[in-house]
């Protein structure tokens, strides 16, 4: 089963947003968003999340069209994890990441100890009475880490899961940023299908395993990542000449600017 999109365009007003968009998202695999700034990579992620539902063309979960599933299932199947999160109650940060378990009735001795093990994962254990509101900017972004975790950190009878990020490294230091990034790889490894939309060209050389290219609303490009990331398609996106190398140990592309 995927997460499937096919024919979708979005037009808000007399502007189009988005044209003729069609991927898949398998599990096991992290694919990367990657495109300039308007280039609808924020809208392509709001209609996937649900946000944005008067589209034309199809986003197929598991089989069934987005739009028919009820919303207490999707949560069970799709953890969506947005650019940033507004909370101003003074919630402590381990009943922030107590509201992925909300899709779930799996009672409160197995949901301690999922919060308990997402908290460590996303690097927030020493957090856990602190007040959200309180926390830096990476520091929430880890949180909302976590309670997307707990959301999907089983597989459910309705089908795979499905974790989308976006730019999920954008408030974090260079260490949070790898460790957010192997938390996906880890996650796909384990069976679901992860995507995310992120600005830096060399973190999604390093662990994603197929790459869209978005441009003024059209994919312009989508492959694995050695074919997509290439000089020639760098420039034509960004208007930047850049270098394109392989990692001396793990043979990854890397991209510097000429």
């Amino acid at each position: 089963m995927s997460l499937e999109v096919k024919n979708l365009s979005l037009k808000i007003g007399a502007k189009k947003l988005l044209s003729d968009i069609n991927f898949k998202l398998e599990t096991n695999e992290v694919v990367a968003i990657l495109g300039p700034n308007g280039a609808g990579k924020s809208t392509l992620f709001k209609v996937l999340s649900g946000e944005h539902r008067h589209y034309e063309g199809r986003v197929i979960l598991e089989g069934k069209d987005l739009k028919s599933w009820k919303a207490s299932d999707v949560a069970k199947l799709l953890g969506v994890l947005p650019q940033s999160s507004a909370l101003a109650f003074p919630f402590s940060v381990s009943e922030v990441i107590n509201l992925g378990r909300l899709p779930h009735s799996t009672g409160r001795v197995l949901d301690h100890q999922i919060i308990t093990e997402a908290m460590s994962k996303a690097d927030v254990s020493h957090l856990a009475g602190a007040l959200y509101p309180s926390l830096s900017g990476g520091e929430k972004q880890r949180v909302q880490l976590a309670r997307v975790l707990t959301q999907i950190w089983q597989k459910s009878d309705l089908g795979e899961r499905y974790l989308l990020l976006d730019e999920p490294t954008s408030a974090l230091d260079l260490p949070h940023q790898h460790q957010t990034l192997s938390l996906a790889r880890d996650l796909a490894k384990e069976g679901a299908g992860v995507l995310a939309i992120l600005h830096d060209l060399n973190l999604a050389a390093q662990y994603a395993d197929r790459i869209i290219l978005l441009s003024e609303g059209l994919c312009v490009a989508q492959g694995d990542v050695k074919t997509v990331l290439t000089p020639q398609q760098i420039e034509s996106l960004y208007g930047i000449k850049v270098t394109v190398m392989s990692h001396p140990e793990h043979h990854y592309p890397l991209v510097i600017a000429s």
